[in-house]
């Protein structure tokens, strides 16, 4: 026996379960009431079928009194009672289950944010909103509102047996053998439904990813009319679907009819031999029919609980990924003795840096590179070559395969990830703008920054002539990603952001490429302005840009094979930097003829 305890403390469903605990222990009180009046519920049942007996002995048999007037009065003030009870059950659990589903989406969602950006790398949108949001639901939710009706359906059942008991121990004993047999079948629904209910998840958020794409490609699919394309790929993902709950019906849906069948042998077997035992007087007529009305009371709601309890086997194997996901480690954290890394530096190096995405197929090769305190370096090179990587890899949005990048001597790795991400402030290429107004785009470098922070970081970007023109100034809605600017708008919303900052790095990724040459003037102008007193790592498409910069690094195939200034790269015969820099000077000389 101590054996058998000790292999269900250590099964992953044990643990699983007893893992949910501290999601239920701020409501347990309640949950336990939704639960506990389930009791009168389920045993108010019995009600009706032990008051027929009396009724049919004494008033349909006998003859000998008229209908007992508390025996209609009694059902409809019980069934009152259960209705009633029945309502404050549901209330409990749907408002218990509502609590614990938001603790576990917010446990979720702060788990989310620790991954690193690899993580989001490798996943669909569509598998981070089904396994960080759905499972939720239908962990919580479901497995409550199904274990109300499998506790009522219990003392239901407890009650109705004793009834049986009560008019024939004969008849009771063959409708018990007859239950076991409907129940038998559910040992193994676990395992004939895990497979297709794994594979349902991901067609599940195969369609959710289907939408994102279509949200946020709705342009790419219009001027390239892929809509047919798009078409017949979500068919597929709705076949896939369909065929899914097809298996899952074939797999379980014999439950219920199956569960029908036998029940119905045990009414027939009752009836058969009741027969019998009232023609022998070993029971009455009373005892019959208040005999029958329980079995069937007892055996309607068991031939449909198969239903019920594959819903409680997808809420188990819901929770199982919850906590798959929750024991997940990202591999980027902070060390337990990181230390604080201050706004102060002299140097940044990167040495002997490896990096891979892919495994053994490397990235980077053996970057070796200082930038001083208040250098601005630029990084240029054929496209793919690794320079937004180099840049990416500071902020350790990833994390190299060997070497070691430092600041001041100590590896980034040793500082922790907040204060390392604090001293950095990074202007994408494409910046990623939240729902909201540009005010709380902007604010989002520094909440706490004053009206007067706010409108110098404006005016420095630029963006103060704009927001001039709008009705509602910076309080403008700018949508979902910043749908309703223009990209360079866009870019200035982002730079203002990083002006209120203030950090003492600064990451430019290409910032004034997407843009066309008026609007890239704008832009420039303002990065001109955030780049003063600031250690800067840029990345630039157009080479003229970056021409008083300290140092020009070239990337090439994952390795730095130049570094120097303008003036020393171009005098270096047949040099990568010379090739392109005149490659791009005699385009543009081009396209001004």
């Amino acid at each position: 026996m101590i054996i058998t305890l000790d292999k269900i403390k250590n099964s992953q469903a044990y643990i699983n379960y007893t893992r949910m605990w501290p999601y239920v222990k701020p409501y347990w009180f309640r949950g336990l009431m939704a639960m506990l009046i389930c009791i009168p519920i389920g045993s108010l049942d019995a009600v009706i079928a032990l008051s027929l007996k009396p009724y049919m002995d004494l008033v349909m048999v006998e003859k000998t009194v008229q209908s007992p007037w508390y025996i209609p009065f009694g059902i409809v003030a019980f069934t009152s009672i259960q209705g009633l009870l029945n309502y404050l059950a549901t209330y409990l659990n749907t408002w218990v289950g509502g609590k614990i589903t938001n603790d576990l989406k917010m446990t979720l969602y702060k788990k989310m944010l620790t991954f690193e950006t690899g993580y989001f790398d490798r996943k669909k949108s569509g598998d981070i909103v089904y396994r960080f949001n759905n499972d939720a639901d239908v962990a919580c939710t479901g497995l409550l509102e199904n274990l109300k009706t499998f506790m009522s359906r219990i003392f239901s059942s407890i009650s109705l047996v004793c009834v049986l008991f009560y008019n024939s121990w004969q008849l009771a004993l063959i409708a018990i053998v007859i239950l076991g047999c409907a129940f038998a079948p559910l040992a193994n629904i676990r395992k004939r439904i895990k497979s297709v209910m794994d594979k349902s998840v991901s067609a599940g958020s195969a369609v959710i990813t289907a939408y994102n794409e279509s949200f946020s490609g709705n342009k790419t699919i219009i001027s390239y009319n892929l809509a047919g394309k798009q078409e017949r790929k979500f068919k597929d993902i709705l076949n896939n679907i369909f065929s899914l709950k097809i298996k899952m019906i074939q797999r379980t849906s014999w439950l219920s009819p199956m569960m029908h069948v036998i029940v119905s042998v045990g009414i027939g077997i009752a009836i058969g031999y009741g027969s019998h035992l009232i023609l022998t007087h070993k029971i009455t007529s009373g005892n019959f029919v208040s005999f029958i009305t329980a079995l069937i009371m007892l055996y309607t709601p068991i031939k449909n609980l198969g239903n019920n309890f594959n819903a409680v086997q997808f809420s188990f194997m819901a929770i199982e990924r919850i906590f798959k996901i929750l024991d997940l480690k990202p591999a980027i954290i902070n060390k337990s003795d990181a230390i604080l890394l201050d706004e102060l530096h002299s140097e940044i190096e990167f040495k002997d840096v490896y990096f891979e995405y892919l495994k053994n197929k490397p990235v980077l090769k053996n970057i070796n590179l200082k930038i001083r305190q208040g250098e601005t370096v630029a990084f240029v090179g054929n496209s793919g070559g690794g320079k937004t990587t180099i840049v990416n890899l500071l902020p350790r949005f990833y994390d190299i395969k060997s070497g070691s990048i430092t600041i001041d001597g100590v590896d980034i790795r040793d500082y922790t990830l907040e204060s390392l991400r604090q001293n950095i402030a990074v202007v994408f290429q494409d910046n990623f703008l939240f729902s909201g107004t540009i005010k709380d785009n902007i604010l989002l470098g520094n909440q706490n920054a004053s009206d007067e922070q706010i409108e110098k970081a404006i005016k420095m970007a630029y963006l103060d002539e704009f927001i001039s023109t709008l009705q509602d100034g910076l309080n403008t809605q700018i949508g979902e990603r910043g749908i309703l600017l223009s990209g360079g708008q866009k870019q200035r919303v982002a730079i203002a952001r990083a002006f209120l900052k203030d950090a003492p790095i600064i990451i430019l990724d290409e910032a004034t490429s997407a843009l066309d040459n008026k609007a890239e003037a704008i832009v420039q102008k303002a990065i001109d302005n955030l780049m003063i007193d600031k250690t800067v790592l840029v990345i630039a498409h157009r080479l003229s840009t970056i021409r008083n910069a300290n140092k020009i690094a070239v990337i090439n195939e994952g390795q730095l094979v130049e570094l120097g200034s303008h003036d020393e790269l171009m005098a270096i015969p047949n040099g990568q930097y010379k090739a392109l820099y005149e490659m791009q000077f005699k385009k543009q000389e081009t396209v001004n003829v």
